[in-house]
């Protein structure tokens, strides 16, 4: 089989994975493990397949990164742990490079996401609350005074399934990086 038509059909397998890591989320704010811990093992399986220990190699490279850059997220509540194991699938399918470029693009699109999100009166009403909780909190700690504490998983503005931003991201990516190499 060709490179170039193995490589299409692993970024599709890819894209299919995104697409119902997405469905479920939005059907339940859930990322099942099958979805990322199967599609981890695809992605190391294929790249083991391609390119031997080295593809192996490349493959949990990529895993490691997508989950190193989404772990900060997850450790302040910013987003949940099936969207770090998501991210460390995508890695898993490009390798560490593409798993930076990737999670970039993801960030923006999740503050695009975010965006529209606040475009609601009520949720930007929570999120202005909320910022000004946060930072009065702050300010009060560095004075040495005891501030109000926030708690992202009771007073969040809006929860947001940020499959959407990691699969945009992700895809926005791949198509950017097709378009380039064409040039």
């Amino acid at each position: 089989m060709h490179l170039h038509l193995l490589k299409l059909q692993v970024l599709g397998l890819l894209a299919g994975l995104l697409a119902l890591a997405v469905w479920r989320d939005l059907a339940s704010f859930r990322i099942p493990n099958r979805v990322v811990f199967g599609g981890m093992a695809a992605g190391l399986g294929l790249h083991a397949v391609q390119g031997g220990f080295d593809g192996a190699l490349l493959s949990l490279g990529g895993l490691a990164t997508g989950l190193a850059l989404m772990l900060p997220l997850y450790l302040v509540r910013a987003a949940g742990a099936g969207d770090a194991k998501l991210m460390a699938m995508v890695g898993s399918f490009l390798g560490p490079t593409d798993a930076v470029a990737a999670a970039i693009a993801t960030f923006l699109a999740g503050m695009i996401l975010a965006l529209v999100a606040m475009a609601r009166p009520a949720v930007f009403a929570t999120a202005g609350r909320n910022l000004r909780l946060l930072f009065w909190g702050a300010f009060a700690r560095l004075a040495g005074a005891q501030g109000p504490r926030f708690d992202s998983q009771t007073q969040t503005a809006a929860r947001l399934p940020y499959s959407v931003a990691i699969a945009a991201g992700t895809l926005g990516w791949m198509t950017c990086k097709a378009w380039l190499l064409t040039l």
